[in-house]
């Protein structure tokens, strides 16, 4: 009887063992040929490891500069926080729920600027957001010059489009096209100094929705 000897390790095997008792490569193969099995077996798994470790290092990443932009400022106080649920109960109320619901579970709000603000700046603003962090900072104008929790809603509701991903076009569309559902209407409204901001901006990043009328420059939505 012909006993196997191990071209990976030299150990000598039984004639009837298909592959070694010592390193589990298959008897009868070469070397290279018991390396290239060994790679294909641990592939997958080796893949899954790199691919478990990346992510692991991202999220790492993400969670101490998301920890680095609360440091870096100030959280706003009990009392506006109650002004802040109010407008966000505006918009539930106008069945604005997904909306809605980021803001009130998934945003942390900040009274003064962060690092990342700071560092890249900002036109006079009533609130700004750095997503995909969820944080929002909201800055004394918000508190002050809307009229009403429905004005402050209409703020909101242009921040929750950034919480969701989108750009400032589609922002300052969203809450034009919902304007009327959230009570925020000209006939109200018009002579405020957040209705003629927004109203300006708007016809600056999405001037289609005022090319209506036969002067074609009347608003599309209304």
């Amino acid at each position: 009887m012909n006993n196997k000897k191990c071209a990976s390790c030299g150990l000598v095997n039984f004639a009837a063992d298909d592959v070694c008792r010592r390193c589990g490569a298959i008897l009868g193969k070469s070397s290279a040929d018991s390396y290239e099995f060994e790679e294909r077996a641990e592939g997958k798994p080796g893949f899954l490891k790199r691919a478990l470790v990346t992510f692991g290092v991202v999220a790492l990443l993400l969670l101490i500069a998301y920890v680095s932009l609360l440091l870096t400022s100030s959280s706003i106080s009990y009392e506006r926080k109650q002004i802040v649920e109010r407008a966000i109960s505006v918009i539930e109320a106008k069945g604005l729920s997904r909306n809605a619901f980021v803001l009130r579970h998934l945003v942390s709000y900040r009274a003064t600027d962060n690092w990342w603000n700071r560092s890249v700046g900002h036109a006079d603003a009533y609130a700004a957001t750095n997503f995909p962090f969820q944080v929002v900072t909201l800055y004394p104008d918000f508190f002050n010059l809307p009229v009403d929790d429905t004005e402050r809603a209409a703020v909101l509701l242009h921040e929750s489009f950034h919480l969701l991903g989108r750009g400032e076009e589609k922002a300052f569309e969203g809450v034009w096209r919902n304007k009327r559902a959230l009570g925020w209407t000209k006939e109200k409204y018009e002579n405020t100094p957040v209705w003629n901001n927004v109203r300006g901006l708007t016809g600056e990043y999405v001037p289609y929705l005022f090319e209506c009328g036969l002067d074609k420059q009347s608003d599309c939505i209304e």
